[in-house]
């Protein structure tokens, strides 16, 4: 296969990504009309845990955990990436649009240094790292205060901090901790233990059980839309992304999502958002690029070539950076 072929192929996974993870905001909204957000999530990830399962047993060498370590990583990631993250994740979404949703969540990846430095040494932040972690908290602050009350869409942007924080925090311990299983089973093993976990969660809030719920195509199709296509097939993209191009060029799949919500948010659901909302996410993409500064270098080379802004002999060039990859 040809460098440009492969280019292309991973062009194609990242849209396809962008475009899932982006729309999955739209089909929480529909379904939150009828199912109360914690037994939402819950089901979700019965079923997306259940595919993957499916899938590392037949691609996967090992289908479970082994030994304590593994198992510790699972229930971890489980409760902090599946349980808390979602569950705070749906109820928050109850109180904004799918755009303001995805925008703060997109505050994911510059939480996650923050709660590196503390846990992980080798991982520090310098004076740009911080900036940036103000910055994106900035960017927080003026979409949470962009209603102009103290209800609604404060109490949702609160929620949906939380959530981000839970996938930040949760994302650092599970690298700390010394358990490294299988990526795919890990992540079935993580969906179906944080579906339990929010199984419990849900009476325990005072939701409404299955049996009050009134289904009909619209909502069946966007639970089976969220767990078979954005988080299974999601999940897999992610990490087929993840070997090929790098986690900081995947990261970029963060801010690609929050525009995808709100055009699938305006055009299919009459969702609109406002100039301070914009200016928040700006902000956090800004925060974002102070903590990458110098991981996102070759990137924006390698785009500089590819657009033919930069030239190979570029003095912009950063040193052992290859004109195409």
């Amino acid at each position: 296969m040809s460098i440009g072929t492969q280019t292309h192929r991973n062009l194609a996974l990242f849209a396809t990504l962008a475009v899932l993870w982006g729309t999955s905001f739209m089909a929480i909204e529909v379904g939150l009309d009828v199912l109360p957000p914690a037994l939402f999530a819950a089901l979700r990830y019965d079923v997306a845990g259940a595919v993957l399962f499916v899938y590392g047993l037949l691609a996967a060498e090992d289908w479970r955990p082994r030994g304590r370590d593994e198992w510790i990583v699972v229930a971890v990631g489980g409760a902090l990436l599946i349980g808390a993250h979602f569950a705070l994740l749906f109820s928050g979404q109850r109180y904004v649009t799918s755009g303001v949703a995805a925008i703060v969540l997109s505050l994911s990846p510059v939480l996650t240094p923050l709660f590196a430095f503390s846990m992980l040494p080798e991982e520090r932040l310098d004076a740009f790292g911080f900036l940036g972690v103000f910055l994106g908290l900035a960017g927080t602050v003026v979409i949470a205060l962009s209603s102009g009350s103290v209800g609604g869409q404060l109490i949702g942007v609160v929620l949906l901090f939380l959530a981000a924080a839970s996938w930040a925090f949760g994302s650092v311990l599970v690298k700390r901790l010394p358990g490294n299983p299988p990526v795919v089973p890990m992540q079935a093993w993580m969906m179906l233990l944080g579906s339990g976990m929010l199984h419990i969660v849900s009476p325990i809030l005072g939701e409404p059980g299955l049996s009050t719920v009134e289904w009909s195509p619209l909502v069946v199709g966007s639970l089976l839309f969220l767990a078979v296509l954005c988080s299974a097939v999601g999940f897999i993209i992610y990490f087929v992304l993840l070997d090929r191009i790098g986690a900081v060029e995947i990261s970029l799949v963060n801010y690609a999502v929050p525009i995808v919500a709100a055009v699938s948010g305006w055009v299919f659901l009459d969702e609109h958002i406002g100039p301070a909302t914009i200016s928040g996410f700006f902000l956090i993409l800004t925060g974002f690029a102070f903590m990458k500064r110098a991981s996102l270098q070759p990137v924006v080379y390698r785009l500089g070539i590819r657009a033919g802004i930069i030239t190979p002999d570029s003095v912009f060039n950063p040193d052992g950076v290859p004109a195409d990859d």
